[in-house]
């Protein structure tokens, strides 16, 4: 099924949403995201449909609804071509549960796109604006037996909030598509009658041995008692403290923490902080925190992580997939966090433009992945009401994200958006209200613009797009005396309007070489804090140069699948970690591909590449640090001229430090290609709230992607669970590869397989193993 996420059986669901929701208890998050200790996820038994007059009343005919589960997208979708018709209107999730009355309950939803009215029972209780950030609400009036929970989902363009522009053509004017859905997690579930509503746990003296922690404790109804502090690292308690309390908010320090281990991008230490509040010997509520100790500063010499120079080296991200938009479990969302940092080597990531997943941070706190985030926005900045949503999604992102160690700056400018100093002297001071630990930015579309030195932000971040296609690739200078970061350059504006596997070999390689040229540019001067390109993944959009209603910018695709271009940051990490030999070229001999050529490149971080053809010694790669002289591991130049008619296998065999640490093999014969079928993971959860993708693609026989594949695979799946995605894929269009998502039905543990078939490849299978969860509802 692609597009709308697994919809259950409707016998199914009505022998499944009578189970009463209220008493299961589950751990909250390590952050601010759970509603309290008795809480259960909201994820499946939704019935949805299109608003209907009535559709919010308890006793409404559900009949023509269809049963869903969360996270959740209103309209099918394939991964181009999205129509933003097709999302823009009112839509209604039902979702029946049994409650227990005189308790006080609690429901929260981690994203809505784009606007939100929750009814309970037929009555009103909130309305909520911006589909990036959560919101919680208490519902008043809970009864013993059946509840119905209805939620009213508003996607149109129209809305007058961040980052729509409801007085434009339509939203193909800013560079990204939103569709709507309750896309992110939901929860509810019984709470205390006084609540901890926010812990920040604020890290101070990091560098010096009286390290200690400031803690802002706050309720939402006067306390009186105490609270305490205990701050846990690898299981291990390393101090407490304590301070009585009497009234909504306290705030105190924990001190004797020298013995912390810092949180760096190669050692991401993370600390518990667990804290309880009493009244006397009784215990009215506890809270999880996690955080971490470090010391990140953005100076005009460069950014530097506790105390030492770290040239920022990143991409920027958007949390769109193909077949979902941004509705996909947890699990998928980390993944993303994971190809940066482990298959990418970034150090940084940037969220363009809008607060993304709590997953996905916490997935950046646990890998080392330091990350700008930014309120949403793109390019303008509306009348009144939109300006003062604007200043709310700061204070929205703050509060919620400030405990993740990961996040270093604040993007509290919208992206591209000039001439509104007033507004973002607001912006930047609330943020340091909220969090005086974190310096705050925008990112400039132009270098002049916006007040920086003692003015609305303190690092100068520019989108540098000053090369254009057939000029040199350049940087602009830094601008003195304030820190200077780049937040987005290459894109598709300094060389073609796409980069995808199905262009030209020359284009391929362009894109790549554009990517190492920026990179080897801010590491030659130490006044650059580093450089974020533009960007991780393709995604979809209808503005400038999307293709079809994609931007193919990313050096994946938008199936997380590396471009060639992935190749240089795939070779931007210490051999003695992982050794590489990526060759920027495709070892083809086509019409369209024949063989490598003079001069081809070969990305890696080895001392030495040897070659060889059909095990026959070809010669020796030589080093391009002529052309990348700054570089941490500059490319190879090869030649590998192969007469006509020959398909010769090529191999490359790397050396470092003297010794062969990687052999890499390439087949000439397209006649032994493969049908590969790889899951990410090979068990899931059966909680309705869980999801691995599955990559099927082209394959030589040792294992290379082979993009010059066409033809068009069908697929089949078996076992308790549901296919996101399409069910033919064209591999001609894809470039020889594809990815699915894979996600299991609640409840019912067993074995998904699916076959992939394809008329020359032959077929292929994956298997995942789905296995019960009993803390999930």
């Amino acid at each position: 099924m692609s597009g709308q996420q697994p919809r259950l059986s409707r016998r199914g669901f009505l022998a499944a949403s009578g189970v009463a929701l209220l008493g299961a208890a589950v751990a909250g998050s390590a952050g601010n995201a759970a509603p309290g200790p008795d809480t259960v996820h909201l994820g499946d038994f939704w019935l949805f449909g299109r608003y209907d007059d009535g559709c919010t009343e308890p006793g409404f005919d559900e009949l023509d609804l269809s049963p869903v589960q969360l996270p959740h997208c209103v309209t099918p979708l394939s991964w181009t071509g999205w129509d933003p018709a097709s999302w823009q209107d009112r839509w209604i999730y039902r979702r029946h549960f049994t409650g227990s009355a005189g308790e006080r309950h609690l429901a929260r939803f981690d994203g809505v796109m784009t606007d939100a009215e929750v009814h309970l029972n037929g009555r009103l209780v909130v309305t909520h604006h911006g589909g990036y950030l959560p919101f919680e609400v208490e519902l008043p009036g809970v009864v013993a037996g059946d509840n119905v929970l209805a939620v009213v989902v508003d996607g149109r363009w129209a809305l007058d909030v961040p980052p729509n522009l409801p007085r434009s053509a339509g939203p193909s004017v800013i560079d990204f598509y939103q569709p709507a859905g309750i896309y992110r997690q939901a929860t509810i579930g019984a709470v205390p009658r006084i609540r901890l509503t926010d812990v920040f746990a604020r890290p101070a003296d990091v560098l010096s041995p009286g390290r200690s922690l400031h803690l802002t404790c706050t309720f939402d109804a006067p306390v009186l008692g105490q609270v305490t502090a205990s701050v846990r690292q690898a299981g291990r308690e390393l101090a407490h403290g304590a301070a009585p309390v009497g009234g909504k908010t306290v705030e105190f320090d924990v001190g004797g923490l020298d013995a912390v281990r810092l949180w760096d991008v190669e050692d991401p230490a993370l600390c518990d902080v667990v804290v309880t509040v009493r009244s006397g010997p009784r215990v009215l509520d506890q809270r999880v925190v996690r955080t971490g100790f470090r010391d990140a500063r953005f100076t005009t010499e460069g950014f530097f992580l506790n105390g030492r120079r770290l040239k920022l080296f990143g991409l920027n991200r958007h949390q769109w997939y193909p077949f979902a938009g941004g509705a996909l479990p947890d699990r998928v969302q980390r993944r993303d966090a994971e190809i940066l940092r482990r298959e990418l080597n970034c150090t940084m990531v940037r969220c363009s433009h809008y607060p993304q997943s709590s997953a996905f941070l916490d997935a950046c706190d646990e890998l080392g992945l330091l990350v700008w985030e930014e309120i949403p926005g793109w390019g303008h900045v509306g009348d009144d009401a939109w300006q003062r949503q604007n200043l709310a999604d700061v204070a929205g992102m703050v509060v919620r994200d400030r405990n993740h160690p990961s996040i270093v700056v604040w993007g509290t400018r919208v992206n591209e958006a000039n001439g509104t100093t007033a507004m973002y002297q607001r912006t930047g001071r609330l943020a340091r209200q909220l969090d005086p630990s974190r310096s705050t930015s925008g990112a400039l579309a132009s270098p002049t613009g916006g007040r920086y030195a003692g003015g609305d932000v303190e690092v100068l971040a520019y989108n540098d797009y000053t090369a254009r296609r057939g000029a040199p690739f350049q940087l602009r200078p830094p601008r003195p005396g304030v820190p200077y970061l780049v937040t987005e350059t290459i894109g598709t504006l300094a060389g073609a309007r796409a980069y995808r596997r199905t262009d030209a070999p020359a284009t391929r390689q362009q894109q790549a070489e554009l990517h190492a040229k920026a990179h080897d540019l801010a590491a030659a001067d130490d006044r650059y804090c580093g450089l974020l390109a533009w960007c991780a993944f393709d995604y979809p959009s209808g503005w400038q140069r999307a293709v079809g209603g994609v931007k193919y910018a990313g050096v994946s695709d938008i199936f997380r699948i590396p471009k060639p271009a992935a190749a240089f940051y795939a070779s931007q990490v210490d051999p003695g970690v992982r050794a590489v030999v990526e060759p920027g070229f495709a070892w083809d001999f086509t019409d369209r591909a024949a063989g490598a050529g003079p001069g081809a490149t070969i990305w890696s971080n080895c001392d030495r590449l040897l070659l060889f053809l059909d095990d026959r010694p070809a010669g020796e790669a030589r080093s391009r640090r002529g052309d990348f002289p700054h570089l941490r591991y500059p490319p190879f130049a090869a030649d590998l001229v192969v007469p006509k008619g020959r398909r010769p296998q090529l191999r490359i065999d790397g050396y470092a430090g003297g010794r062969l640490v990687l052999s890499r093999r390439f087949s000439g014969d397209r006649g032994t290609d493969v049908l590969s079928c790889v899951p990410d993971d090979p068990e899931l959860r059966a909680d309705g709230a869980d999801a691995t993708r599955v990559v099927i693609a082209a394959r030589d026989r040792f294992g290379t992607l082979r993009a010059g594949t066409a033809g068009v695979v069908t697929l089949e799946l078996s076992g308790p669970g549901d296919l996101v995605g399409d069910t033919t894929l064209d591999f001609g269009a894809t470039g020889g590869a594809a990815a699915v998502w894979l996600r299991p039905f609640t409840g019912r543990p067993g074995t998904l397989t699916l076959t992939a078939r394809h008329r020359t490849l032959g077929s292929a299978t994956a298997t995942v193993r789905v296995t019960s969860d009993s803390t999930r509802s």
